[in-house]
């Protein structure tokens, strides 16, 4: 299976933020719409079914982890269960990495170093053992607060910004 990936990274039109909320209230992936349409507005990349409708959707928001102190996007993927299992996870991952590397490049300042993962798919956590993934192009860091597997992808010749403040930042639902 082999599916086209749609670049939406700040392009997300009303329409499609309305689309987003459906998506995933329907799919009980963020039950909360209010918490959906701000989601909505990370989006980087959708994926669509033969009838249109949308089946995958990769979104980002930056991130400071108090160890690190280092802007990162942390990054989120959710397909419908007809796309999971699929392999469809890394080919995702590895587009939506690249959008948010180009869009990174062309500011006057970088406002991230990459991307970062949590890995809440047990599934992928024990298939992804190696502390570098070169498919994935991602570096195991630690655990997150949740226990589960933290990895990073460095943007290409990223360089160390001055160590930002970690705030403390609200968790919205998964």
């Amino acid at each position: 299976m082999s599916i086209e990936i749609i670049p939406v990274w700040q392009q997300v039109t009303p329409e499609l933020q309305a689309e987003l909320v459906e998506f995933w209230t329907t799919h009980k992936a963020i039950p909360h719409e209010g918490v959906a349409a701000e989601r909505a507005k990370q989006a980087i990349c959708i994926t669509r079914d033969e009838d249109g409708k949308i089946c995958g959707v990769s979104t980002a928001v930056i991130r400071v982890l108090p160890r690190l102190r280092q802007p990162l996007y942390f990054y989120r993927q959710f397909f419908a269960e007809g796309v999971r299992g699929k392999k469809q996870s890394v080919p995702f991952l590895n587009r939506a990495r690249q959008i948010l590397q180009e869009y990174n490049a062309g500011l006057e300042t970088p406002e991230s170093l990459g991307v970062l993962l949590e890995l809440e798919n047990q599934q992928l956590a024990t298939h992804y053992t190696r502390a570098h993934e070169p498919a994935a192009d991602s570096t195991f860091i630690g655990y997150s607060p949740r226990g589960l597997h933290l990895r990073v992808s460095y943007f290409d010749g990223a360089r160390l910004l001055p160590p930002a403040s970690p705030r403390r930042q609200k968790r919205t639902a998964a």
